[in-house]
């Protein structure tokens, strides 16, 4: 930010210093709101995306989708299809199985701990004889552009045996009807964690139990802009590029060389500017197998551009999952024990972190509490609908939606306010390392000054007295409290690699390339990432450039997903820099013949200690370096370095929302008065894009609590299949937010942060919710389940009634 607290144009810092060597340094380190330096070519339109890109002689693609959710494929007639000019080539699974190339394989999965899948479950390129659900991929027609590509497609004749679908959980758990033949009960996975009957002494011993219901709807994710591929094959060296909306590169290309049966060190992929990706652009699609095998069939560039129709019926969609959750706690408001049974629709196959996200979000069990005894079950379900998987929060969302609708509800049990009942049970600061009754181990941590603060911000004890004085006037003022954690760093000590990969090299005019195996599709890693370096080598972050989303490039690297790059690539950056240091400290020693333990480094020079006046700036050191004539023994040529840097365990962010909402029982319409954020992430790299970070995730969380929802007829359509049908906030549904923070650094990595991508969407939704349940409280109405539309809320509100 400038000096007067504004902040800043991209790039621009608050202030500037002069070095030794004359040239102009600028404050842009860890702790700056500098302005994001992406923006300036995302807001002007110099941006380039897939779509934007022109690659010479390229095919276009079209995908031919199943209508139905279930049926058996009778044939498929692509003559007519073939007859139109322009059409290049109709491909369906039996023209892989004809050719002499590799017949792509099903995607692979990560299955989490604990736990073992069904490998017929996982998701394949193509339909091979039935479809599971509607907009599964059938065929796909290359023409000479994209319109005649489309009307190919639509001229396929494909015929259809339908079968009975099982569109939902209970649908599936009936088990009357089987997604797949061989898992008749349709239960991919099930997973148990914690004593059930010792949990039964304490639910019988306590003094109180409430419980909740509830079924979080599928939702369905909207990045600004669909998916898109564009696919080049060399057939004279066998390499594969692939430009892709992706947040994986580096695991796109490990999946497509399992599923292509290609080597791994032949395929290259790199993700253009992309519109977002929440999630839903952490896995392996069939488009991006289906464009490489084209390109290689047909040995010529091919391209496509997802429509948002197509998107809908085929991007993997996030929640739809269903809780039933008790909490026991004594009178004196103490939490003795938290139990939940889970149900996760899987949809129709099993996607790649799917399975795994059900076990290991059981971590963020407790919440912010102090739970001494935790039941946790939870069974994968498939049904004939969109496969689902990541969604900004995961299944944390659902976990501390469950809690905290209890913790309201154990407060009123004994008589205490929510907010001095979530006081009582919080883990004390002098916990910390605190492990926790469900398996995790919290790194630091300070709940209450959060609390205390997001209280105050509020105006909390005003609000319970206005409050109380606008019901006897039969206006209903509700207060929800949302206490969050999120667990970060994903990967640790599981089947995902958790390291993230980062090499920085310094050149002899001054600049500083970082290369990261991350993906920067929002987040403002150009950013955050130079901040860092210009931290630890005083580099103006003008002079940085940061190099992410590609393969060919960045020759290691793990993604972007779950909250981690703060943590694992910061972490990594910051380490390579450091080692700059240290083998340029023992450059300028050598030069300015000084010992290395007297040799500093600040401010972007080496300065002999006691002698300031004997110096050399980073760049006379990396030309030094670069030229490498009169190095001290041992040290090579060039100022880089790498590292793959593996956090010690995951890092948990938390904070406090609170909503303040205003329902008219006559309508059910939810009105926003207010809306708090208190958050910690540690060490906060860039406080302004933190604060949008928030916004961004609260918005979803309140988006998840009052508006979207996918929405299936009983033959598996989804009726909600485009925006005309599903409700995404708009400017005008997300209130005006006051944020504030405080800050608990992780022992876990060396910056001290902690993530702060999904937190907002895991708080907004508790805190939604719970804001209108205690509007409507009057009416004894209970057991909401979003979304809360106006009509859900009317109808709630006429029942309880008797209407």
């Amino acid at each position: 930010m400038s000096t007067d607290g504004t902040p800043t144009e991209p790039g621009e810092d608050a202030t500037e210093t002069v070095t030794d060597s004359g040239r102009r340094e600028t404050e842009s380190g860890v702790g700056a709101s500098v302005g994001r330096v992406e923006d300036g070519r995302l807001i002007t339109g110099t941006a380039r995306y897939t779509d934007d890109l022109v690659v010479p002689g390229a095919g276009h693609m079209a995908v031919v989708r199943s209508q139905h959710a279930s049926a058996r494929i009778e044939s498929i007639d692509t003559a007519a299809a073939e007859a139109l000019d322009g059409v290049v080539a109709v491909i369906t699974a039996e023209t892989m199985a004809e050719s002499d190339l590799p017949t792509p394989t099903r995607f692979p999965i990560i299955p989490g701990p604990g736990i073992e899948t069904a490998e017929h479950l996982n998701r394949p390129v193509i339909a091979d004889g039935v479809v599971r659900h509607q907009g599964e991929p059938i065929a796909v027609v290359v023409a000479e552009d994209r319109y005649v590509a489309r009307d190919g497609a639509a001229a396929v004749d494909v015929s259809y045996d339908r079968l009975d679908p099982a569109v939902t959980l209970d649908d599936a758990l009936a088990a009357e009807t089987a997604v797949h033949d061989d898992t008749p009960d349709n239960v991919a996975f099930e997973f148990e964690y914690g004593d059930g009957d010792a949990m039964d002494e304490v639910f019988d011993e306590a003094a109180h139990t409430v419980s909740v219901e509830i079924g979080n709807q599928r939702i369905v994710q909207n990045p600004i802009e669909p998916r898109g591929a564009i696919a080049e094959f060399d057939p004279a060296t066998r390499r594969l590029s692939l430009k892709s909306t992706t947040q994986i590169p580096h695991k796109l290309r490990r999946d497509l060389a399992a599923t292509l049966g290609l080597p791994e060190s032949r395929i290259d992929v790199i993700a253009p500017e992309m519109g977002g990706g929440f999630g839903s652009r952490c896995v392996p699609y069939p488009e991006e197998a289906l464009i490489a095998w084209a390109a290689m069939h047909l040995e010529r560039p091919v391209r496509w551009q997802g429509t948002r129709t197509g998107n809908y019926a085929s991007d993997v969609q996030g929640r739809g999952v269903t809780t039933e959750g008790t909490l026991a706690v004594d009178d004196d408001g103490s939490i003795l024990g938290f139990r939940v049974d889970l149900v996760d629709d899987m949809g129709a196959y099993l996607s790649a972190f799917a399975p795994g996200i059900a076990v290991t979000c059981i971590n963020v069990m407790t919440g912010q509490y102090d739970v001494p005894a935790v039941h946790y079950h939870v069974r994968g379900v498939m049904t004939n609908t969109t496969p689902s998987d990541a969604y900004r929060g995961v299944i944390e969302t659902e976990l501390i939606h469950t809690l905290e609708r209890l913790v309201d509800r154990a407060a009123a049990a004994v008589e205490l306010d929510p907010a001095e009942f979530r006081r009582r049970n919080f883990v004390s600061s002098d916990q910390f390392p605190y492990e926790t009754a469900s398996g995790a181990s919290y790194d630091s941590g300070d709940y209450e000054p959060a609390l205390d603060k997001a209280l105050d911000l509020v105006g909390y004890d005003d609000l319970r007295e206005r409050q109380a004085a606008l019901r006897e006037e039969g206006r209903y003022l509700g207060v929800g409290i949302g206490a969050w954690i999120e667990k970060c760093g994903f990967g640790c000590g599981g089947s995902v690699a958790s390291w993230e990969y980062s090499n920085v090299q310094c050149h002899r005019e001054g600049g500083v390339t970082v290369f990261v195996g991350t993906s920067n599709h929002g987040q403002g890693h150009e950013t955050t990432y130079a901040q860092v370096v210009s931290d630890k080598l005083g580099v103006p972050i003008e002079e940085i450039e940061v190099v992410e989303d590609d393969t060919t490039r960045v020759r290691e690297g793990v993604g972007t997903f779950a909250s981690r790059c703060a943590i694992t690539a910061g972490g990594s950056i910051g380490e390579s820099a450091e080692k700059i240091v240290d083998k340029g400290r023992k450059i300028a020693a050598h030069r300015l013949e000084a010992a290395v333990a007297d040799v500093d480094f600040t401010h972007g020079a080496f300065r002999v200690q006691g002698a300031p006046e004997r110096s050399l700036s980073l760049a006379e050191v990396a030309t030094e370096a670069h030229v490498g004539h009169d190095l001290p023994e041992g040290v090579e040529a060039g100022l880089e370095a790498s590292t793959y840097f593996d956090p010690d365990d995951y890092s948990f962010p938390f904070g406090i929302q609170i909503a303040v909402v205003e329902v008219d029982p006559s309508t059910g319409e939810v009105t926003f008065e207010e809306f708090v954020s208190v958050d910690d992430c540690g060490v906060q790299i860039n406080p302004k894009i933190v604060e949008g970070q928030v916004h961004g995730g609260t918005a979803q969380g309140i988006g998840q609590a009052l508006y979207e929802g996918a929405i299936y007829d009983d033959n598996g359509t989804l009726v909600s299949g485009s925006h005309l049908d599903y409700t995404v906030p708009k400017s005008y549904h997300v209130p005006h937010m006051t944020t504030d923070h405080t800050v608990t650094p992780s022992p876990r990595n060396p910056l001290g942060v902690k993530g702060v991508g999904e937190s907002g969407a895991v708080g907004g939704l508790a805190a939604t919710v719970n804001a209108v349940e205690d509007a409507l409280a009057p009416f004894g109405v209970a057991d909401l389940t979003p979304p809360l539309t106006e009509e859900t809320i009317w109808s709630a509100v006429s029942e309880a009634r008797g209407d």
